[in-house]
């Protein structure tokens, strides 16, 4: 039995009863007190947990009996005592309920949306301080010289604040090969999780199989380059003449810069500011050529009209001139080739004589004589064999130790010969003409057969090619042409196919180039030209410098 229920029946129906004159009436009462003492000793032994609740939803007992009380006798205290069909009903409010009465409308709002919600969750959190400005559009400047780069067209003068940073993201996510795993989506990475658990999977399943598969390579793709333009080489100090030769260092990030300007400079190459090392200044000598030795601690630099040269030691900061190497006679010196295991250095002389010098004694040890004038010439790999280009288009072998002639062939369609290069790995050739056309050979096939046919011919330069460079891995061959801008063109190996976004079309960025090399891993590829500057551009396909 509910005690709060059975305190209220009995209070309606004493209320209800008629009162009654005579013996009867006092009897009546003493019962009706015996039967709410029995109801007050029931109540008193519950549980001390539900007397607490009962004391705030109803009040004390106290309270209780002596408001039953007062009902009763204003029952007995009717004048006339008779049944005016009055029904005296005790209403008591909880405490809760009367103070809810008292609030707010607003609080019954608030307790109105949590009651609709369902879930008494509180609504939606505002931000506690909010600035007025970053609403507004502000207009950047897109003319100053650190956002050129990110203009389109010429009507960008200006853009939004959130048009710049939607334009930085393409940059970024361009540079970057995509968007980086770090900015997807809590929901795009937990499906990209999935799917590589998926894969995870099949792979195991693809494991329990056997036969033959093929994987991906790490070759070079062709079609498009993925390539990037750098600070210049020598940005913290460029030329005012132009550049004669750009090379890398054979085991440091150093770039070596000639002009004719009589200096040469080392740079150190971080693809950011690239700074200075130090600078060599030859009284009275512009620089033809200059080179690195193999092992990288001297630089060996040619002029133009005298047979004076120069050897700078690296480790002792010391220039050494070379004004008479024993056994020489040539009224100049402007070309010439370091061997691969930096003991000899092959000058190239008049009326197609080729020099052998040692680099210790500095003596002429073999010379020997092709015909036509020599327009360049290459050390193989191992250094055991020399490929040289004569103006008339042809190709001569020699054995370096012997001096013997190992094969002499034509260079198929030339007119007249401008350039050749070896690639690093030994398996192509390549000759430059004065139409424009570069042949590329097997260099195999160029020693075993007696007519060897060019591989491929590439005619994608309209001036004579003055430029010729292999990468490490035989996967690209720059040509350039030094009487046109923008004469500059990446071969693709062994697909024989130039790269389309190299050099960008309609944008004058390269002018006439003079030198070209690639850094060691081929991480960088450097492009000296007439207006000073050595442009630097870094390959993304290839990891390491």
């Amino acid at each position: 039995m509910d005690p709060p229920e059975s305190v209220a029946r009995t209070a309606r129906r004493s209320a209800k009863r008629p009162p009654s004159e005579g013996p009867g009436v006092a009897s009546e009462e003493r019962r009706r007190a015996q039967e709410h003492a029995a109801l007050c000793a029931t109540l008193g032994g519950e549980d001390a947990s539900v007397r607490r609740l009962e004391e705030l939803v109803f009040g004390a007992e106290e309270r209780l009996t002596d408001s039953l009380a007062q009902a009763g006798r204003s029952l007995l205290d009717d004048d006339d005592g008779d049944d005016d069909g009055v029904c005296v009903c005790v209403c008591v409010t909880p405490p809760q309920a009367g103070r809810s009465l008292l609030d707010d409308d607003d609080d019954d709002d608030a307790s109105s949306v949590s009651s609709e919600d369902g879930e008494g969750r509180p609504g939606p959190r505002r931000a506690a301080w909010e600035d007025e400005d970053d609403e507004l559009e502000e207009e950047i400047d897109m003319t100053h010289r650190f956002r050129r780069d990110f203009k389109k067209s010429e009507a960008e003068a200006k853009m939004t604040k959130q048009k710049l940073q939607q334009r930085l993201k393409e940059q970024f996510q361009k540079a970057m090969g995509g968007r980086p795993s770090w900015a997807e989506e809590g929901v795009t990475k937990r499906r990209k999780k999935a799917a590589e658990s998926e894969d995870d999977d099949d792979d195991e399943e693809l494991m329990r199989r056997t036969g033959n598969f093929i994987g991906s390579s790490d070759r070079l793709p062709r079609g498009e380059i993925q390539i990037k333009k750098c600070s210049n080489g020598n940005s913290e100090d460029p030329s005012e003449h132009q550049l004669t030769t750009v090379q890398f260092h054979p085991s440091a990030q150093i770039l070596m810069t000639a002009a004719l300007d009589h200096s040469i400079s080392l740079f150190q190459v971080d693809g950011k500011s690239n700074p200075k090392i130090q600078t060599i200044h030859l009284q009275n000598f512009p620089v033809k050529m200059a080179s690195f030795s193999s092992d990288g601690e001297y630089i060996v630099a040619t002029g133009f009209k005298n047979k004076l040269f120069y050897i700078y030691d690296m480790m002792e900061g010391k220039i050494i001139p070379v004004t008479l190497v024993r056994g020489l006679n040539e009224q100049s010196v402007s070309d010439f080739q370091v061997s691969p295991d930096g003991k000899f250095l092959l000058l190239s002389g008049s009326s197609g004589s080729l020099h052998l010098m040692t680099t210790k004694s500095r003596e002429v040890v073999r010379s020997v004589k092709m015909n036509g004038n020599v327009c360049a010439a290459a050390f193989t790999t191992d250094g055991s064999k020399i490929f040289a280009n004569s103006e008339e288009g042809e190709v001569c072998v020699w054995d370096v130790r012997s001096s013997r002639c190992l094969k002499r062939f034509a260079d198929e369609g030339c007119v007249r010969g401008t350039a050749l290069a070896l690639s690093r790995g030994g398996s192509y050739l390549a000759c430059g003409s004065q139409a424009g056309v570069v042949n590329i050979y097997s260099q195999q096939d160029c020693l075993l057969e007696a007519e060897p046919k060019p591989l491929k011919a590439v005619m994608n330069l309209l001036t004579p090619v003055t430029s010729l460079t292999f990468n490490h891995s035989d996967e690209i061959l720059a040509i350039a042409s030094r009487m046109e801008d923008e004469a500059n063109r990446l071969v693709h190996l062994p697909s024989f196919t130039v790269f389309s976004n190299f050099p960008q079309f309609n944008k004058k960025t390269l002018f006439q180039s003079r030198s070209l090399d690639f850094s060691p891993r081929s991480g960088f590829y450097s492009v000296a030209n007439n207006k000073g500057q050595a442009l630097l551009f870094r390959l993304l396909h290839y990891k390491d410098f």
